[in-house]
């Protein structure tokens, strides 16, 4: 689990849920269910008309990396690479064949087939870099769906207050309902941009940084691959494979 992310959905609601208390508005002038309806009902009509079904499922999918992000240890992957470079110097590409078997990564396990079945170095370089540039823009992209999000979230709530707001206009000749109204109105503001400032743009961030980390993580393993293909010395493998480590 990621410590940070955590500690950050922690201070959210702390955030919330404590400085409602302590500025005497109280639990319950948070919960309102037209602003509910009009906030989030709201948002999510706004981004499924925007993006593609593909993309929205993928959106979810890669949601729990914020809690998990799964990033493969860079210095596992040199430490990978040096040994599978002694492997093939010893005994031929050949000799590979049990680490394809033993591997769980599928990126790793195609670029070390393609390795093993003699493919030219620039073929294998240009089928890995295809395939995680295109994985890349795919996941960005459904990254990009909790920043739009984000951005909908406010305006909706902005929405939720006008709404609001013309509910109490019509009640102005009993002053009764007038503070009472004026408050739920706001409470849609307060859905609004706290959604999207304590939830979908950190997610959105987070989750792009996370991508950052992964493909980052593919290019050692494409730049590995190639050396070996090359006959690179494993000691040489390991010393460019560590330029990667900042």
């Amino acid at each position: 689990m990621d410590a940070l992310t955590i500690t950050g959905v922690v201070l959210a609601l702390v955030a919330m849920l404590g400085g409602s208390l302590l500025k005497g508005a109280g639990l319950a002038a948070l919960w309102n269910p037209a602003a509910f309806i009009i906030v989030i009902v709201g948002t999510f009509a706004a981004i499924l008309i925007q993006t593609p079904k593909s993309t929205f499922l993928q959106a979810w999918r890669i949601f729990p990396w914020i809690f998990k992000p799964r990033i493969e240890d860079q210095e596992a992957i040199i430490t990978k690479m040096v040994k599978w470079s002694e492997i093939a110097r010893k005994q031929g590409l050949l000799g590979l064949e049990p680490a394809l078997e033993a591997e769980k990564d599928p990126f790793a396990e195609k670029a070390l087939q393609m390795l093993v079945d003699g493919t030219e170095p620039e073929k294998i370089r240009e089928a890995l870099e295809l395939e995680l540039d295109v994985k890349e823009k795919s996941n960005i992209q459904s990254a990009k769906v909790f920043e739009g999000l984000g951005v909908y979230a406010p305006t909706l709530g902005i929405i939720g207050a006008v709404l609001g707001l013309i509910a109490v206009m019509k009640n102005l000749a009993d002053p009764s309902k007038l503070g009472q109204g004026i408050a739920a109105a706001f409470t849609a503001t307060i859905y609004g941009i706290g959604i999207a400032n304590l939830f979908c743009l950190p997610t959105a961030n987070k989750l792009k940084e996370i991508i950052k980390a992964k493909s980052h993580a593919k290019e050692m393993i494409i730049e590995g691959i190639i050396a070996i293909a090359e006959g690179e010395n494993p000691r040489n493998i390991e010393v460019r494979l560590k330029g990667f480590i900042g």
